[in-house]
């Protein structure tokens, strides 16, 4: 219990202090005016109350993230609160509030379209690609994990398939419609739900005096059943992403960008939502070491039901929010999946429409862009989920590492202070090279191959950074 609360108390007080140092490096201008302002069109671009696009920018990058990869990652041990923590501190909330910060200052572009601006036309042409295969998976992912969700909570009435259908239904309509028409009305009630179910876990586990495993340096043992074929490293930075670090935020920060007033208010829309984001992540690791007794408890119960991590988030919101915990799981783990779904397909149909310049104020031309958009998520929805999941998790991560990289440059330009970017950039890049040479959805190496492999990459990698780097210094 101790390590959990200290780990909750960090991540608040960082809010506070790091928030605030990353914020005056980035040197806000209160003056501005927003493409909020500016580009007006009342279908992406609106202004909105900071409350409001706090609480929907918050449920945009949730999802089933803090949920089913805190889960996956408590399986390792206490070891996932270490990096939930330094994650969401020094990777994730940095990366989440530069990347909404520079899409401001970039007439609310889409990130591919950003890091065009900093990093050149081919960068920009590689993550444009990047992030629409991402958004896709996203998409898919949020509507077949919320259909098998239902489907057992409604004892397979209608099958998993109608449920896709009725989904992917409702997720053309909010794509196409305005954003105050859905997203800005009833979102900031589901977000609000969220909060409130994390909370409704949070008191449940301090109320009753759960004993949640302490991080020591035995509990940086890996927990999992199969440690040789699931290493920490790289394996648990990359399973709990979306608590720490992740690169779909990147893709639903301009949502947000193109609804503020004020740049002050990056901070809290921005990197505030990823240390909420992060506490969520906390308590949904801590709840599963406590419901399953323990970690070897927890990796025998995700075993014994193929590792099904919905199944998981039912067990635990049931044993500790008892009757209540049915129509809690229903908000946190089926509407908010949803709510990111339909979020990540508006931002692929954005970035098509600023790859393109496309306009959107007609019906006609986003029905166009979204039609061809879905199609391939129903393609999507016939492959095994586990698949999609696991690449969606690479994608993700490797993306993030991509936006990492842009704001470290992005630093140098403009002559400022970049190694606090520079060091999770390198780690970042270490971290997703290793994983995709051993995993098993990758190239299937030997772990000590991996290794030296992807550190050689990693160290090339930083020597071309530097490189570029140094050429701003002379300027």
């Amino acid at each position: 219990m101790i390590t959990f609360c200290i780990a909750i108390v960090i991540l608040v007080i960082s809010y506070f202090t790091y928030g605030k140092l990353v914020e005056r490096i980035f040197d806000i201008d209160t003056n501005a005016a927003t493409p909020a302002v500016t580009l007006r069109d009342d279908v992406d671009y609106m202004p909105l109350p900071r409350w409001r696009i706090f609480i929907i920018q918050f449920l945009n990058i949730a999802g089933l993230g803090p949920i089913f990869g805190a889960i996956a990652g408590a399986m390792y041990g206490p070891s996932a609160f270490l990096w939930i923590v330094l994650g969401s501190v020094f990777a994730g909330g940095v990366h989440d509030y530069f990347s909404g910060m520079l899409s401001l200052r970039n007439k609310g572009l889409s990130i591919s379209e950003v890091v065009g601006v900093y990093l050149g036309a081919k960068s920009k042409y590689l993550v444009r690609i990047f992030s629409f295969i991402l958004l896709i998976f996203v998409g898919t992912v949020f509507v077949v994990g919320p259909a098998k969700i239902i489907d057992g909570m409604t004892a397979h009435a209608l099958g998993i398939q109608m449920w896709i259908g009725i989904i992917l239904a409702y997720y053309i309509i909010s794509t196409i419609l305005p954003i105050n028409k859905i997203i800005s009305k009833i979102y900031p009630l589901f977000g609000v739900a969220m909060v409130l179910m994390a909370l409704g876990l949070f008191g449940a586990l301090l109320i009753n005096d759960y004993s949640i495993p302490e991080l020591t340096l035995s509990g940086f043992k890996n927990g999992t059943l199969h440690p040789e074929d699931t290493p920490i490293f790289p394996m648990l930075f990359i399973t709990i992403s979306c608590g720490a670090i992740s690169g779909f935020h990147a893709t639903q920060s301009p949502l947000m960008a193109r609804c503020m007033t004020n740049e002050k208010q990056g901070r809290s829309v921005f990197y505030g939502t990823m240390i909420t984001e992060g506490i969520v992540a906390l308590i949904w690791a801590a709840a599963a070491m406590v419901v399953f007794r323990g970690v070897p408890g927890l990796n025998e119960a995700m075993y014994a039901n193929d590792n099904n991590a919905a199944w998981a988030a039912n067990e635990i919101t049931r044993n500790l929010l008892g009757k209540y915990g049915g129509f809690l799981a229903l908000i946190g783990i089926v509407i908010a999946p949803i709510t990111s779904g339909d979020t990540a397909f508006r931002s692929a149909r954005l970035i098509l429409a600023d790859t393109f310049k496309f306009d959107q104020k007609k019906v006609k031309n986003r029905l166009l862009l979204s039609l061809g958009i879905f199609a391939i998520a129903i393609l999507l929805t016939q492959v095994n989920f586990d698949v999609i999941w696991r690449y969606f998790a690479w994608s993700n991560q490797t993306l993030a590492t991509m936006v990492l990289w842009m704001i470290t440059i992005y630093l140098a330009q403009c002559k400022k202070n970049y190694l606090f970017v520079f060091i999770p950039s390198v780690f970042m890049t270490l971290v997703c090279s290793s994983y995709i040479l051993l995993a098993p959805e990758g190239l299937q190496l030997d772990n000590t191959l991996s290794y030296i492999l992807g550190t050689s990459f990693t160290l090339i990698i930083a020597i071309l950074a530097l490189r570029k780097i140094n050429t701003y210094k002379h300027l």
